[in-house]
């Protein structure tokens, strides 16, 4: 039976997104910023990698990035109402762009959505 163990992204700038994720707590070593390809272990031994754009067309030349909406979408749980209000606004303080400001969800939740550098959607939760 096959295990889920990798969700891929596919970058357009290393850098910019490496530097997204740590800002959400994502432990990735600076020196990883130049790399074409780079992994990072995520709680439960779950893998998060990306991809730059050049490393998946030596394999798929034909890849074309999807267009009429985001690729993936994340979720990052915080301890609280009030942490996702202050990940938010500090998401926003270097530049980050919202998809839609903090609001109390129908469901009970405090939700945030924000994306990363190549647009797609991160929700941040409590």
């Amino acid at each position: 039976m096959p295990l889920f163990d990798l969700i891929g992204i596919v970058v357009e700038d290393m850098a910019a997104s490496l530097a997204f994720y740590r800002r959400l707590g994502l432990v990735i070593p600076e020196e990883a910023d130049g790399e074409g390809h780079v992994e990072a272990e995520l709680p439960g031994g779950l893998r998060l990698a990306w991809d730059t754009v050049e490393v998946i067309r030596r394999f798929n030349p034909e890849w074309v990035k999807p267009s009429g909406g985001p690729a993936i979408g994340l979720a990052f749980k915080c301890d609280s109402a009030d942490d996702v209000n202050a990940m938010y606004n500090t998401l926003m303080a270097v530049g980050v762009e919202s998809h839609k400001e903090p609001w109390d969800a129908f469901w009970g939740q405090r939700y945030a959505v924000v994306k990363d550098p190549d647009g797609n959607h991160i929700d941040l939760f409590a």
